[in-house]
């Protein structure tokens, strides 16, 4: 990349930070402003989305935007970013994200350290959290070599509808989930929540990795393998 790893790591921590105080300050918002459920998760969504393409759109050309330990998990696997750098890059989204909530209470005047007592999990939430994550990465992965500069609107609008159609209202990322631990809010999660969250999202992003190396593999024409094969003779 065009920039060092300091300038990409800071740029990590900064698009999780922004991301996550987005999740759980819309949140609290909407808590704030209405008693309906379904519309306080509309106004989480829709921010949520929003946040997304804006910050994948400026950080993207500096970082690669992952925001999400998953899909740095992939982008290693598949050689696209070193293994130390991968690291580094994890540490800075569980950095910024967990500021991101300290921040987002910080705006409502909420205490700083909390934890959330939000019950998560169960055998449906843990496979709604693969489905995020697999399609997260799957949209990341086909939208870069379908369409790359459409990746942030792709990936907002995954998200988006994410939100609704998961059991989950898609976490998606590590990182994210973590931090969210760290708000006893509307958009929180138990800490003892954590390892079937976190275990789906990996699960998911590498069943996509996996699903999307084999399917974006072009299958070379029969009459070019014998024409190499004569040209070998």
């Amino acid at each position: 990349m065009a920039f060092n790893l300091s300038r990409r790591l800071v740029a990590e921590a900064l698009g999780t930070a922004i991301l996550v105080a987005t999740v759980v300050g819309s949140g609290i918002m909407a808590a704030k402003l209405t008693n309906d459920v379904a519309l306080a998760l509309l106004a989480n969504t829709i921010a949520t989305g929003a946040i997304l393409v804006v910050l994948i759109t400026i950080l993207g050309p500096i970082s690669g935007a992952h925001f999400n330990p998953a899909v740095t998990m992939v982008f290693a696997l598949r050689r696209q970013i070193g293994v130390q750098a991968a690291l580094l890059y994890v540490v800075a989204q569980l950095g910024g994200g967990i500021a991101g909530s300290f921040l987002a209470h910080a705006m409502f005047e909420l205490p700083i350290i909390q934890f959330s007592t939000t019950v998560r999990t169960g055998s449906g939430q843990w496979l709604a959290e693969a489905v995020a994550a697999f399609g997260l990465v799957l949209t990341i992965l086909a939208g870069l070599r379908a369409r790359p500069k459409a990746v942030p609107w792709l990936v907002g609008l995954y998200i988006t509808a994410a939100y609704w159609f998961t059991a989950s209202t898609s976490f998606a990322n590590p990182a994210v989930a973590i931090a969210r631990a760290f708000s006893n809010t509307f958009s929180g999660i138990r800490p003892i929540d954590l390892p079937g969250f976190i275990i789906a999202e990996l699960a998911g992003a590498l069943l996509a990795s996996v699903l999307v190396g084999w399917l974006l593999t072009e299958q070379e024409p029969v009459e070019h393998v014998l024409n190499k094969l004569k040209g070998a003779e």
